[in-house]
């Protein structure tokens, strides 16, 4: 599956290529009519497809067999604050698809440096990641939100706050497998001691990442990290490996 492309013009078994993937299929690659190729989507579906028309500026496929991509049973949700230097939350988000993630929620705080973000270039980076990585399912970009909005808001979740102050539970041991978490990763200063406050109140756990103090974009990954340790591959033999609960 190493020629792998993404579509979402997908038809009546027709597929359409965007001009930027046709250029690399075409252009770049050299594939030409008849060749066999590997498309995905939002769909949660992996397109076998062949070439019926290689036109570097819009190439088209017919889908000749279509599977489901396999999704774990775990679902981890990161709300975490957008870095000052934009390139570091692209490098994380990056990171987090590639080792897997369900959904991301850009947040701003009281210490937020950064307060715009262009989701249209995350979702490009997220496209990436998922080519290089063959993690094909695509994870949830949702529209950055105030904190004092999202704590309001009603999750199915198992909701965790991380920050750097001492505390008494591991990340980890507030993991159990089978269901969804969603952690809140602040930015650069932390987050303030009243918005630590509100969460707790709103029923978030607060969490530890470890002992050193994290940048924002490496406690993220770190979150998502530990959650893949503690969760496992039900497709390897980590299957059988147990998560830790609350003590």
């Amino acid at each position: 599956m190493q020629q792998l492309f993404y579509s979402e013009i997908i038809e009546n078994e027709i597929c359409v290529l965007t001009s930027e993937e046709s250029k690399h299929c075409i252009g770049v690659l050299r594939h030409r009519n008849g060749d066999i190729v590997y498309i995905f989507s939002r769909s949660g579906e992996i397109h076998t497809a062949k070439i019926i028309n290689d036109s570097p500026k819009e190439c088209i496929l017919n889908i000749i067999d279509t599977k489901p991509v396999y999704r774990r049973p775990e679902f981890l949700h990161i709300a975490i604050a957008p870095t000052k230097n934009v390139e570091r939350f692209e490098w994380f988000v990056e990171k987090a698809v590639e080792i897997g993630i369900e959904e991301i929620t850009p947040l701003f705080c009281e210490h937020s440096e950064r307060r715009a973000l262009k989701t249209d270039r995350i979702e490009k980076i997220v496209v990436s990641a998922m080519k290089q990585s063959l993690n094909l399912n695509f994870p949830k970009i949702n529209q950055p939100v105030d904190f004092k909005d999202l704590i309001r808001m009603k999750f199915k979740e198992k909701k965790c706050i991380a920050y750097c102050e001492e505390k008494t539970i591991f990340f980890s041991e507030t993991i159990a497998a089978g269901f969804p978490m969603l952690t809140l990763v602040g930015p650069e200063g932390d987050f303030s001691k009243q918005e630590i406050e509100m969460a707790i109140s709103r029923g978030f756990t607060p969490v530890s990442l470890g002992r050193n103090r994290l940048r924002t974009e490496t406690a993220g990954l770190a979150v998502c990290t530990i959650f893949q340790s503690v969760t496992g591959d039900p497709r390897t033999e980590n299957n059988g490996k147990k998560a830790g609960g609350h003590k």
